[in-house]
């Protein structure tokens, strides 16, 4: 990445890099354009980022950059978020091949006995916990189990802004710790730190998050308690999912199985879920007897359920390439805004001024933190924002002596916990598309995504988990 950075920095016909008050006016006007175009006159996200995108390209022309500089900005933008985006079109194939095998229908079916409503909550939260770091994919936990708990958590008359906030703050547990994670990989590669000393830093502030957010959880789901499925209900859901479908665990379960052994054995994402999809294709044809042109077609457009059950077969009916569209379209110009920003020099600038006037360590992690945010705010994509905050942050660690360690956990707090809190980025939009629930809705229940960045600054304050730079771990 940093390679393919370079050599488009070697395309710009002009290296004029912007003022403060150059780049603050730009940013001040993506933020109005978002905000006042979203939430005061209620226009389609899709329309605000083109929008403000056309602000962008208008700052930077302004900076003396030519439109084919300014395209070559925005494919670079695009260009470092491909890995997300392939993921991102196998998972809408990975729910609608697992819709059409029955393992989805089979997980709902026996979910119903094995989840009750008063332990829903916290149960849900370990089950994405232990599945996300086993897979090193929130995406994937979300697609998978998240669509399974969403269905549960639905018939169980549960807010779903409560299940699917439940659902981001598991998956995202382990997409920060798993050590075949991307985000933790690519963190720990950026800061100059060793892979298991990053995690190692992470369990400081982490676990102790986790520990809040379960015990919120269940005093939450005793709540619930009370909103157990009449048992005439419960029969009725099961039996018209065991007449839909066969329902033998020993194989609908096989391609989750596949997709959570291969990622495991620390395949690449996109291998171990092209092979869950064609095992769950080939289930669908010989073992549930559909039509293998339809179940071909699935990967495209998913079709409703046939269980009779309008919120059953509404849910079984999810996935395929075309249900990511919306999604898609929304990252990749989100992408392109975020590649002019960068490379136009104007999240650089304002935050260089902000780290030159930081003293104490703490306020330095919370800035860390903040910048996180804000570049998932402006790019629309936690990967650049992880590689450009390592950069930008790495001399002012090294110059108080603190272990990049720390560096790359404060990065991974402010970006891989954030980015599926807003709702224009590959993570927020994803997740959307997925479980079907706005992202500024299940917002507020993403008590892990929340807490945590709040829980490492007071513990910093504190002088909690603060390494001191270990040579010795470092790698260059």
């Amino acid at each position: 990445m940093a390679d393919n950075a370079s050599s488009v920095e070697e395309l710009l016909t002009t290296q004029r890099p912007p003022s403060l008050w150059q780049a603050s006016i730009c940013f001040i006007g993506v933020f109005l354009l978002i905000s006042l175009g979203m939430f005061a006159f209620t226009v389609s996200i899709h329309a605000v980022i083109f929008l403000a995108l056309i602000w962008v390209c208008l700052q930077a022309r302004w900076l003396g950059y030519s439109f084919t500089d300014i395209r070559h900005m925005m494919d670079d933008g695009i260009i470092k978020a491909l890995p997300a985006i392939y993921i991102f079109l196998l998972i809408g194939m990975v729910i609608a091949s697992f819709m059409q095998s029955g393992t989805i229908a089979s997980l709902l079916y026996y979910g119903l006995d094995w989840l009750g409503p008063g332990t829903f909550l916290a149960a849900g939260l370990l089950l994405c916990s232990f599945m996300s770091v086993a897979t090193g994919t929130s995406w994937g936990t979300v697609g998978t189990i998240g669509v399974v708990l969403i269905g549960i958590g639905d018939a169980m008359g549960i807010p779903l802004p409560l299940v699917a906030g439940m659902i981001v703050s598991g998956a995202t547990f382990g997409d920060k710790l798993s050590p075949i994670s991307d985000t933790t990989n690519l963190a720990a590669m950026s800061a100059g730190t060793s892979l298991y000393r990053h995690i190692g830093s992470m369990l400081y502030t982490t676990i102790p998050t986790l520990l809040i957010v379960l015990v919120i959880f269940i005093v939450w789901g005793t709540h619930y308690g009370n909103n157990a499925l009449p048992r005439a209900h419960i029969d009725e859901i099961r039996s018209a999912l065991a007449g839909a479908y066969h329902l033998n665990l020993w194989v609908t379960l096989l391609p989750l199985l596949l997709m959570f052994g291969l990622s495991i054995k620390r395949y690449a994402a996109e291998i171990s879920m092209t092979c869950s999809i064609v095992l769950a294709l080939l289930i669908a044809v010989l073992y549930q007897e559909k039509n293998a042109i339809d179940v071909i077609n699935t990967l495209w457009l998913n079709s409703p359920g046939t269980t009779g059950i309008a919120n059953i077969d509404e849910l079984l009916g999810r996935g395929g390439l075309y249900s990511m569209a919306w999604t898609l379209l929304l990252s990749i110009m989100a992408l392109a805004l975020g590649g002019i920003m960068h490379h136009a020099g104007f999240l650089q600038v304002m935050l260089a001024h902000v780290i030159a006037r930081i003293r104490r360590v703490s306020t330095l992690i919370a800035t860390t933190i903040v910048s996180g945010l804000i570049g998932n705010i402006a790019m629309g994509e936690a990967y650049i924002s992880i590689i450009l905050n390592c950069q930008l942050f790495k001399g002012a660690y090294q110059e108080r002596k603190v272990d990049r360690a720390v560096l790359s956990r404060s990065v991974e707090e402010g970006s891989t916990l954030t980015t599926g809190l807003i709702p224009w980025t590959t993570a927020g939009t994803f997740y959307v598309a997925t479980l079907g629930v706005p992202t500024l809705d299940y917002a507020p229940y993403a008590l892990l995504n929340l807490l945590n960045p709040l829980v490492s600054i007071g513990m910093t304050v504190l002088g909690v988990g603060l390494l001191q730079e270990n040579k010795a771990a470092q790698t260059h």
